[in-house]
């Protein structure tokens, strides 16, 4: 009887030690991707979208896998993208950067198409991929303003680069327009007869009249003869 219990007991050691070996020799794999932080905000809504260009976060990749479990830093290894460059884009090495070119949101994703595990066996492949949403925040606050006083007997025009400023010039009237600030400001005059000059710019150059970093309100005299 006890050569029978001791046979019974032999065959359980051998069956938790394949066990244990068969487990340990299951591929690691990678089942998620984090991203953190979950997601990314950029400027305020009384800040103009020229003042976020250059912003910047650094992202992280979390990869989760089983056989064993654990989480690991994986941000050198996943393909990063970003679904609208215009708003952000995304390095290889997850640093997120403000564009400039519009503002909104944009989906942010790391992938990995495994085929292997982190020891090289060779897996069946898959494509693994974790997402967060960037966004930059619209401007949608006004700031300084640009009056323009007309003088002199002529007509003419006045527009604005960026637009915010558009009117008919003639004697006694005056034009504003309002402009994010920060905002490089640079009018420009069409007479129907002579431009003779432009009175309280930045610069004054010709027909174009300045202002560099506008911060305050101004007003300008425009002289149409």
């Amino acid at each position: 009887m006890n050569r029978k219990w001791f046979s019974i007991a032999a065959l359980i050691v051998v069956a938790i030690s394949l066990l244990s070996v068969s487990s340990c020799g299951d591929p690691q794999e990678l089942v998620s991707i984090q991203i953190e932080p979950s997601a990314q905000a950029f400027g305020a809504s009384n800040i103009p979208l020229i003042q976020d260009v250059g912003l910047q976060a650094q992202l992280t990749a979390l990869g989760n896998y089983v056989h064993p479990p654990v989480t690991k830093d994986i941000t050198d290894q996943v393909t990063w993208a970003s679904s609208v460059t215009q708003v952000v884009t995304v390095s290889p090495t997850g640093e997120l950067s403000v564009t400039g070119t519009a503002c909104g949101g944009s989906l942010i994703t790391a992938t990995v198409q495994t085929n292997a595990d982190a020891s090289g066996v060779s897996s069946s492949g898959a494509i693994v991929s974790g997402s967060i949403i960037a966004s930059v925040i619209c401007f949608t606050g006004t700031g300084p303003t640009v009056t323009i006083n007309f003088v002199g007997t002529g007509t003419g025009t006045i527009s604005s680069s960026p637009a915010g400023l558009g009117c008919a010039a003639s004697a006694g009237a005056s034009c504003t327009g309002s402009f994010p600030t920060g905002t490089n400001v640079t009018l420009t005059a069409v007479p129907n007869g002579t431009f003779s000059g432009w009175a309280g710019c930045d610069i004054d150059s010709g027909t174009a009249c300045i202002f560099q970093d506008l911060t305050s309100d101004v007003t300008v005299t425009a002289t149409f003869n």
